[in-house]
């Protein structure tokens, strides 16, 4: 599963090849005999050195599997790399010519309009063969990717003749793409970098609130409710008659709390609920918004239920704790009209997308677990063991750190004022893209927490020298054991869940944090007064 710091012995039988195909087909020959020798099976009474043995070349079988799959991956991306330097090239080339045509149109007296003329139609073979290429990389200006192809001339356009003619200056060309591990993202986000000039600016996305408007009016709402509170339940009942006879829509509820409306009265017939699980996967294609009554764990289980895109939220404050919950329920019905009048400020929560991948898989796409969403955190812990957790981690297949300690906590930007915030973490502002990566009672003073950009893939394994096994958990539920060999895998997902604001996203985040946790509360310090110099 993971990379090892075995070194396989280099062939010498065969000769090199040209572009390392040769080191190639040696490392997957290697790799095969590897592991026909790691599956062949112990004879009885082996000691458990040959065991050890044996699972150790099995790691080193996995290990140049892996070797051999990068060097194919290298030798593509030279050869990618190779046709970027040619097109580049072929561009300068069209640039140059556009130069020459421009200074030989310059009209003169005498021979001299004539020679130049002359000159521009006996070009090198060199330029009319990159016409072609030419007029295909002009296309990419004002598409997606952020191009330059400026040619900068030395003096004032308003100069004479003999300014015209003087030697131009230019300026590199480049582009920016958008990409992740090597291949271009079909989303491009033109408000976060700009190009002018040759000068690479950033937008102010950071200091942009996010508006939701609605384009028609809704008419279906999600309603999610907190169990075992009477309190919650009246104020269900409540808000329900008023969405039906006031704002006329459509109201859906979780077939528990169906079941309970029913009981108490047949009032409430018209609501709408799903009969078998399958249903929940579109339930996103029925539903306006999402109203929660109850903490942030009514809003982790609301995130929970859409495994795809996810309706705006409405969360209200009805627990004892809650960083996710801004909006009072004594006045429901302002707040509720505002919403649903709009324009409203939201918050982008990200999720981690998860899925465990077992040593017995012997493809890590299509035989692995999951996915598994999280909007707050994935815990990797020992369990009830005794033991230290031994932990490999990697970030895009590079070695970041072994982990001997409690765990490893793997959590987004919403959840950094949870169990991450509790093991020594920082708060982050929700709508700051990253992954933490907080250590649980690490056995080493150094260990300090990370935050990774949004863009990285974060693998987690056990290694098969491991004493004990580990668990992980998602937003503290789905508990799953992991193996010797198993492995986590997490990135960011696609999809996530925007969370209606009070006021703003950074106006909601300071007040939870002052309100929740008592932030920097302190008496002040004691002042007699400006003192005489």
């Amino acid at each position: 599963m993971s990379p090892s710091k075995f070194n396989s012995a280099e062939n010498t039988s065969n000769p090199p090849q040209e572009n390392g195909i040769g080191d190639h087909v040696s490392l997957v020959n290697s790799g095969k005999a590897i592991q026909e020798l790691a599956q062949e099976p112990l004879l009885h009474g082996t000691d458990d050195h040959l065991v050890e043995f044996s699972e150790t070349l099995r790691t080193v079988a996995k290990t140049l599997r892996r070797v051999s799959e990068g060097k194919a991956s290298a030798l593509a991306e030279a050869a990618q790399w190779k046709r970027k330097y040619e097109l580049e090239r072929a561009r300068n080339l069209h640039l140059e010519r556009k130069g020459l045509l421009a200074s030989s149109t310059v009209p003169s007296e005498g021979h001299h309009g004539k020679d130049q003329i002359k000159a521009s139609r006996n070009f090198p073979d060199e330029y009319t063969r990159v016409d072609e290429i030419a007029v295909q990389l002009d296309k990419c200006c004002g598409r997606n990717d952020i191009c330059s192809h400026e040619v900068l001339r030395c003096g004032s356009p308003d100069s004479d003749s003999n300014t015209s003619q003087s030697k131009l200056m230019k300026k590199a060309s480049f582009k920016l793409s958008w990409c992740c591990n090597g291949d271009k993202s079909n989303q491009h986000k033109h408000d976060i970098v700009s190009f002018e000039m040759g000068d690479i600016t950033t937008a102010e996305r950071s200091s942009k609130q996010i508006s939701l408007k609605w384009e028609s009016p809704p008419q279906t709402v999600f309603i999610l409710m907190k169990p075992n509170s009477e309190s919650v339940k009246v104020l269900c009942s409540e808000l329900i008659r008023w969405f039906k006879e006031e704002k006329r829509l459509n109201i859906f509820v979780e077939p528990r709390v169906r079941g309970e409306l029913l009981s108490e009265s047949s009032y409430y017939s018209f609501v709408q609920t799903w009969q078998e699980e399958k249903e929940i996967m579109d339930l996103h294609t029925k539903v306006d918004f999402v109203v929660t009554l109850g903490g942030d764990g009514t809003v982790l289980w609301a995130a929970s239920l859409f495994k795809g895109p996810v309706p705006p939220i409405v969360p209200f404050s009805l627990g004892s704790l809650g960083f996710m919950t801004p909006f009072c329920s004594e006045h429901y019905r302002e707040y509720l009209s505002t919403v649903l009048h709009g324009p409203i400020s939201i918050t982008l929560r990200n999720r981690l997308q998860c899925y465990v991948v077992r040593d017995s898989a012997k493809n890590e796409i299509d035989e692995r677990e999951g996915p598994i969403l999280v909007l707050n955190e994935v815990t990797i812990d020992r369990g009830i063991s005794s033991f230290l957790t031994n932990l490999e981690c990697y970030c895009d297949n590079i070695f970041v750190t072994s982990v001997q300690g409690d765990g490893l906590i793997l959590s987004t930007t919403s959840g950094s004022t949870a169990y991450s915030l509790a093991a020594g973490g920082s708060m982050v502002h929700p709508q700051v893209p990253g992954i933490l990566f907080t250590p649980i009672c690490p056995h080493s003073l150094s260990f300090r927490p990370l935050i990774l950009p949004e863009h990285v893939t974060i693998r987690v394994q056990v290694p098969f020298n491991s004493r004990g096994h580990a668990w992980a958990s998602f937003d503290g539920k789905g508990r799953k054991q992991l193996g010797p060999g198993d492995a986590l895998v997490c990135s960011m997902a696609p999809w996530p869940v925007p969370t209606a604001c009070q006021s703003d996203s950074t106006s909601d985040f300071l007040r939870s944090i002052h309100d929740g946790l008592h932030w920097n509360l302190r008496k002040m310090q004691a002042s007699d007064g400006p003192r005489e110099t």
